[in-house]
């Protein structure tokens, strides 16, 4: 029975075909038909816009409407149909909700030092707070900054995240798969207005769900109207800078 949720929606006018989504739906839930992007199944659809970053004619978006529940079992056979796996399937635990950014898996550290042999790390942290939603859009902090959007999960995977990202920085954390985008969107619109930084810099984790960082800056940036240079920074689960995910004008 259709409930109330988040989907998918593709302007068909806007769309020219060009496939960019397809490559960035985890879940196989969308084809190339008659020359369009669609949609071949509302099951399929998880509703987390990880396609929405991909799309260069902005033909996509997320709504929400009454639709059929994402169905987890219907997503992997549709997959197998497809000659696909999950990606990182054969690193990972089945995955919890469809998405190859919850799927499960032990990494390998390496050994650190004694904690007694390690010098004392300063914080270089400059600012509090440093969620999105709980930032001032007027705060001193953010006027004028070089700002970082920050997922969460990045945070953890950083060994070296103070000193290349948070000194100096204005910071601005947040999750685009398990937050509300579009209220991120709108409240980086407001920081963007207030504080007009002299950059953004996206750093999220390699994992589909975690590019949709990527969109809600684009999208901020869309509703000020503002010339704001943005670079994204890709972090794999092993701490260290995806150069291979990295678009090509940021590694040349």
């Amino acid at each position: 029975m259709p409930e109330n949720r988040k989907i998918i929606e593709i302007d068909e006018e806007l769309c020219d075909g060009c496939g960019q989504c397809i490559l960035a739906c985890a879940e196989g839930a969308l084809q190339i038909i008659d020359g369009k992007a669609r949609l071949v199944g509302e099951i399929y659809c998880d509703g987390l816009g990880a396609c929405l970053g991909e799309c260069p004619q902005g033909a996509m978006q997320i709504i929400e409407r009454p639709a059929e529940a994402f169905n987890e079992k219907a997503v992997e056979e549709l997959l197998a149909k497809q000659g696909k796996a999950p990606a990182h399937a054969e690193a990972s635990a089945p995955m919890a909700c469809g998405c190859p950014g919850s799927a499960a898996m032990s990494l390998k550290p390496k050994a650190a030092a004694p904690a007694e042999s390690r010098p004392a790390a300063a914080s270089l942290l400059g600012h509090w707070p440093v969620k999105l939603q709980l930032l001032n859009p007027q705060a001193p902090f953010l006027k004028g900054t070089d700002l970082v959007l920050l997922a969460d999960c990045a945070a953890c995977a950083l060994p070296d995240l103070h000193q290349r990202f948070l000194s100096g920085n204005a910071i601005a954390m947040a999750c685009p798969k398990l937050d509300d985008a579009e209220a991120h969107a709108a409240k980086l619109a407001q920081v963007l207005a207030g504080a007009r930084p002299r950059s953004i810099k996206v750093v999220h984790m390699e994992v589909p769900c975690c590019k949709g960082l990527e969109w809600i800056a684009a999208q901020a940036i869309k509703r000020t109207g503002l010339d704001i240079p943005v670079e994204s920074v890709v972090i794999g689960r092993d701490g260290l800078v995806r150069e291979d995910l990295l678009p090509a004008a940021a590694t040349a």
